[in-house]
């Protein structure tokens, strides 16, 4: 009896460390839901810079939330993240998309496949196609007096699938949740592996860039990710060709998915470069009548429109030219450094003799964070990619990206105009300076943990 008694004050003490992250959270909570409720009349009213204003601040309070989610009682914490996490996209799929049209491409495309038709012989607008308009989709379509479809064969596969339960933004974009439940249950999965709480997955589920940029905006980065995440944990847990297969399919949907390949091929292991050549040419196979039209609109005017090809939006390359001017043949130059660049990091990667879930699933965020930096994607979307490393591993610098892309949200509609280097500057200045951090915190510990042996 007095064992018990002299034992209660430390069971009312661990009790109330994990009910005040409990309650704190669920605060957090609330305060997210409401940004989020008034969000799209701000959006309305105040334009762009409104809707940055409030989901930077959402994402801030979604890192807050990660910290203490993992000090909750696992159970209560789940149910509440997964509460609210249902609340906010079932509220955000209610309006139409603010900030991107490309989801009535989506739709086009399938409704296009459907009647037989190859999805990269014809613009939208050209007569050939006019028997398949309608007023609710073709007048959205983004492009569609200039450009073929952009969008990878297992990006139209999809597409294809989709349409034939609905040919409608609401049923493309519950498709899209659906990719995003894949995801989810995969970084669940992977958080167990790695012996980290489950309540991370809050990182993912509460952070306004998937909230808005998939539930709200629909695109179709969330398969990508969903099929780069299954393949991760195939190839993870010991079956490595399956594994390419499917972050290969992941590819085939955007390309931004290509260097998590060398997160699990080993040098001089040939068969998976093979398997990963087959996959992709079996995949174009249907689509080849139009031979080399099969690229679409990605050769056709996309590099030159986002500024690659003219080195403009390459935000390395900008800052370069700030400082010593325009030189011919700089972006050339930009794009061979960039790809060694790649190369020798992804064969380091590879080459690595750490091969636990944890060490491969941290190599692959740094590289999917420098193919960012180098590429300078001028979309929030394209920054999806790295969300759920965001929960998986929780760097500073992962952090840093996914909330410095809401900059990007930035339109030239309205009359208050934040110029893309200065968004850019602020998004990779951040990277930057949390990868300091992050160094200078292993460093600290580097001497603490020295200190401490002596």
């Amino acid at each position: 009896m007095a064992g018990s008694i002299s034992n209660q004050p430390g069971r009312l003490a661990r009790a109330a460390k994990q009910v005040v992250p409990l309650h704190l959270l669920a605060g957090i909570g609330v305060i997210i839901v409401g940004m989020t409720l008034v969000t799209p009349f701000a959006f309305e009213t105040l334009g762009d810079n409104a809707f940055i204003a409030l989901t930077i601040p959402a994402g801030l309070l979604t890192l807050a939330a990660t910290d203490l989610a993992e000090r909750a009682p696992q159970k209560h914490a789940l149910w509440l993240v997964f509460g609210c996490a249902i609340i906010l996209r079932g509220y955000v799929l209610l309006f139409d998309p603010f900030l991107s049209s490309d989801i009535y491409r989506y739709v086009w495309d399938g409704r296009v496949q459907a009647a037989g038709i190859n999805p990269y012989r014809y613009f939208p607008a050209d007569e050939t196609l006019a028997f398949l308009r309608d007023g609710a989709i073709f007048p959205h379509i983004n492009r569609a007096d200039t450009a073929v479809t952009i969008y990878p064969p297992v990006a139209q596969f999809f597409f294809l699938l989709v349409t034939r339960l609905g040919e409608n933004v609401t049923v493309m974009r519950l498709a899209l949740l659906g990719c995003e439940a894949v995801t989810v249950t995969l970084i669940m999965l992977l958080l167990q592996r790695t012996n980290r709480p489950v309540t991370r997955v809050v990182a993912y589920l509460w952070h306004p860039l998937p909230l808005w940029e998939i539930a709200n905006n629909g695109h179709v980065d969330a398969l990508m990710v969903a099929l780069m995440m299954l393949g991760l944990w195939i190839a993870l847990t010991g079956r490595a060709l399956r594994g390419a297969v499917v972050i290969t399919f992941s590819v085939l949907v955007k390309p931004y998915a290509a260097p998590v390949l060398a997160g699990i091929w080993r040098p001089w292991d040939v068969k998976m470069p093979l398997v990963v050549i087959a996959t992709v040419a079996l995949c174009y196979l249907p689509y080849l009548s139009v031979g080399s039209e099969v690229l679409g609109f990605l050769t056709k005017g996309y590099l030159t429109e986002q500024g690659i090809s003219g080195g403009n939006d390459l935000w390395l390359l900008s800052l370069w030219r700030l400082v010593f001017g325009y030189h011919e043949g700089d972006v050339a130059a930009y794009v061979a450094l960039a790809a060694l660049a790649l190369w020798f990091t992804g064969l380091s990667v590879a080459r690595s003799s750490h091969h636990s879930i944890a060490s491969s699933l941290a190599d692959i965020n740094m590289l999917l964070l420098l193919t960012l930096l180098l590429l300078s994607p001028n979309y929030p979307w394209h920054f999806l990619i790295i969300m759920p490393f965001v929960a998986l591993c929780g760097s500073a610098p992962s952090w840093a990206v996914s909330i410095g892309a809401l900059l990007l949200s930035e339109q030239l509609d309205w009359d208050f105009y934040i110029p893309r280097i200065v968004s850019k500057s602020i998004l990779f200045g951040g990277l930057f300076l949390a990868c300091a951090f992050t160094a200078w915190r292993a460093r600290m510990q580097r001497i603490a943990d020295s200190g401490a042996s002596q």
